[in-house]
């Protein structure tokens, strides 16, 4: 419990104690602010610039069966207000994750969500089974926008019945928060989250990168292919956060656009219970700590002793 004296009260000796811890199933977070996987390494990248522990979770690089080296060519695109990435989900692997980052992790004293991307059912399955005995983690953020190979490429997130299916399994093997990454490229996201509670998942996230395109009009071909992120994306990942807080009672996680404290704000007025930092990392290093302390001025400033009171506020 933070106690901060609130600047309007000090005549009188009043202090406002603020609570900004959130729950996701079982587990307690310190705070609602979590990093966006993919933007935070495995936090020992970032551990060197400010005390990690203070986030309310780091969620690591997608995980994936096998170590990957990513998309050959390019992989990043600046465009206005945003980032597009093809980065193909580099990573080193759940095996040499477990042998390499999870003891810094613990060192560190973080709070860890393994976003976990697999190609098929099975692999999935196989990687949690594999994380399962770490204590550092407490929950898994599922990636469904991860082609299906077996099923001749297609997302989990656009096929309800192996969605479906995906989470059922999943569900049965932990019982630890399991979290649902959904894709703004559903045919209709709401369902999808609808589906999620249904199977027992703990939270959703809102939401993943949208598909973008540039051309190359000297060269005459296509520049880059791939998820669109950066505040370009932020009124319409609100408005999702909007939709699927009325359509669902289990927490939603908001991820899109945040770049200042107002916006991670405005994701919890909108019903999110925590958001995440992505594209903005890149910018700032510190902005995960900035809208932390831009949180606990906001809640000064409005009396407000709870975080958990504004969540969900303001309603459609």
């Amino acid at each position: 419990m933070l106690i901060i004296s609130c600047g309007n009260d000090r005549s009188k000796g009043v202090r406002l104690k603020l609570n900004l811890k959130i729950k996701i199933g079982k587990a307690e977070f310190k705070n609602p602010v979590f990093t966006a996987s993919g933007t935070f390494g495995y936090g020992e990248e970032y551990a060197d610039v400010f005390d990690i522990s203070k986030l309310g979770a780091v969620i690591t690089k997608g995980l994936t069966l096998k170590e990957r080296e990513g998309n050959e060519g390019l992989r990043i695109h600046e465009v206005p207000c945003g980032l597009i990435n093809r980065i193909g989900l580099q990573n080193v692997g759940v095996d040499d994750f477990i042998k390499e980052k999870t003891h810094f992790l613990k060192e560190q004293n973080a709070a860890v969500i393994a976003n976990v991307a697999g190609f098929s059912e099975n692999e999935f399955y196989s990687i949690i089974r594999k994380l399962e005995g770490q204590d550092i983690i407490k929950g898994y953020e599922i990636n469904v926008s991860c082609p299906n190979v077996k099923k001749g490429g297609i997302e989990f997130s656009n096929d309800k019945t192996l969605f479906k299916n995906l989470l059922k399994t999943l569900r049965k093997e932990t019982k630890k928060i399991l979290i649902v990454k959904l894709s703004p490229s559903a045919g209709n996201i709401i369902n999808f989250a609808g589906i999620a509670q249904d199977e027992g998942c703990n939270a959703v996230t809102v939401a993943n990168t949208f598909k973008s395109a540039v051309i190359d009009t000297r060269k005459q071909k296509i520049k880059i292919r791939g998820g669109l992120s950066g505040p370009a994306v932020f009124p319409a990942v609100l408005n999702l956060v909007l939709e699927i807080k009325k359509a669902v009672k289990i927490p939603v996680i908001a991820s899109g656009g945040i770049y200042n404290p107002d916006t991670a704000i405005q994701f919890l007025l909108a019903g999110a219970t925590a958001v995440q930092i992505g594209t903005a990392n890149f910018i700032d290093p510190m902005i995960s700590i900035s809208i932390i302390d831009g949180i606990k001025k906001y809640m000064q400033e409005q009396k407000i002793n709870d975080i958990n009171s504004i969540i969900g506020k303001v309603k459609i």
